[in-house]
């Protein structure tokens, strides 16, 4: 079986060796134990050295996340031939109860409507050649007081003052590159520039992926703001405008919107590709357009899909800040922000993100990124178990360590230690019990 301590030997210099050796201990006991990832549940399955009081002292300890998500990845997934991604998205933690920090009503994708419970950020590094995303820093959203306390703005047809059309005589044009930025956007900001100074230019990055949510301006100057370019996607009706190419006035600003874009009838001159494929056309459309909500132009990407048998159709607008990006790196590498939502599955439903009790801030702060952290080093896992049994999952790397703590167990209930031979092969069947893939040779139990 790995060796989960030599793994985490490259954190030793910025982590206690108590630390460390706890962090393997949990590492271990929530890769092979069932039921809820809790302080609880992982005790069960910790051996010596693991006790519970161990586990609350893990969870009480202050520990340096994102230099620890750091060094883990710099030393042992990071490869330096491949173009990295830095990535975006928030995860809404469904909780119940009334004490636990940061505890408040987040809108959740999942159920569609705002819910009880907590939300995290979390930033990760995308490798374009793996189709794999890194988690490397996470943030709790907390809100405080003054932010519940603001009432919502009510719009009121009746009482809003009317006036003439057009603009107000005496009006000024508005810097749209000065904005002023949301409590959350602060947050990724200051994400984002502390991430880039401990990276320190070791890992070069251009681009940052956010979803829909974030396909506004002041994202983009926040972006901008952090010396990258952003990749995003803008609603499907959004008002775009063709660059002016007329005559201008010999007075005056100069006139730089054009026509309105047509969806419907999208000229053919921006039209870059085109292929069919089970009755579906899809065509792709790439310009340099405006939107009247930012100051500059936008790399714009519009992809529509025509049902060539019911003639419905349907597209997307995706849009970046380099203009120099093509429309096929575009679209690979929106496509390949999904891949955080994959770690955030995989933290829910293995490691505990969804299932931890933890209430004080530095408590709640641990657990979130442990179970983060655990994407990371069941990646390593299953990089080294894959070139031995290239099909090998979540649920068989879980089944084999289970089957080497059940093995151990047992051995320690013996008079006589078996022969090796025979222990190997003890290891080998018990370690396939409750897998999906296995392969000859197994997995090795040394």
């Amino acid at each position: 079986m790995s060796d989960i301590l030599a793994q985490l030997q490259c954190l030793e210099p910025y982590l206690t060796s108590t630390t460390v050796r706890q962090m393997s201990h949990i590492i271990d006991a929530i890769l092979m134990m069932t039921g809820r990832v809790t302080m609880l549940g992982i005790s069960r399955w910790t051996d010596k050295g693991g006790s519970y009081r161990t586990i609350q002292r893990f969870f009480s300890t202050a520990i340096p996340w994102a230099l620890v998500f750091w060094l883990f990845f710099r030393h042992q997934l990071f490869n330096p031939d491949a173009v990295y991604l830095l990535a975006g998205d928030e995860s809404v933690v469904t909780k119940s109860g009334k004490k636990t920090y940061g505890l408040d009503r987040f809108f959740s994708g999942l159920y569609g409507k705002p819910v009880p419970g907590l939300s995290f950020f979390a930033l990760s590094l995308v490798s374009v050649s793996e189709r794999r995303s890194y988690p490397i820093r996470v943030e709790q959203h907390v809100r405080d007081t003054a932010q519940k306390a603001a009432p919502k703005p009510k719009k009121n047809k009746q009482s809003a003052p009317k006036r003439k059309p057009g603009r107000p005589k005496g009006s000024k044009n508005k810097d749209k590159t000065h904005v002023t930025l949301t409590a959350e956007l602060e947050l990724i900001k200051t994400m984002v520039l502390k991430l880039l100074r401990l990276i320190n230019g070791s890992l070069p990055l251009t681009y940052l992926v956010l979803d829909g949510q974030f396909g506004n301006n002041n994202v983009l100057q926040m972006t901008r703001q952090c010396d990258l370019q952003l990749i995003s996607k803008l609603r499907h009706d959004a008002a775009l405008h063709i660059p002016y190419a007329g005559p201008q006035k010999r007075k005056g600003t100069r006139r730089k919107y054009g026509d309105k874009l047509d969806y419907d009838h999208l000229p053919a001159a921006y039209l870059k590709q085109t292929t069919v494929e089970d009755g579906i056309q899809t065509c792709i459309y790439q310009a340099a357009l405006w939107h009247k909500e930012f100051p500059q132009l936008l790399n714009v990407v519009i992809i529509v899909k025509i049902n060539l048998k019911t003639g419905a159709h349907a597209h997307v607008v995706l849009f970046s800040s380099d203009l120099t990006l093509t429309y096929a790196l575009l679209i690979d590498y929106y496509a390949l922000r999904f891949q955080i939502e994959f770690n955030f599955r995989e933290a829910k439903q293995y490691w505990g993100l969804e299932d931890f009790m933890n209430v004080t801030p530095l408590a709640v702060t641990n657990a979130a990124n442990l179970s983060l952290f655990m994407v990371n080093v069941v990646a390593l896992l299953l990089r080294d178990f894959r070139q031995r049994i290239p099909q090998l999952g979540i649920l068989d790397l879980k089944a084999h360590f289970r089957g080497h703590k059940y093995v151990t167990e047992t051995i320690k209930l013996l008079p006589e230690k078996p022969d090796p031979i025979l222990l190997a092969q003890v290891f080998d069947t018990v370690a396939k019990l409750g897998g999906i893939h296995s392969a000859e040779p197994a997995l090795n139990s040394s």
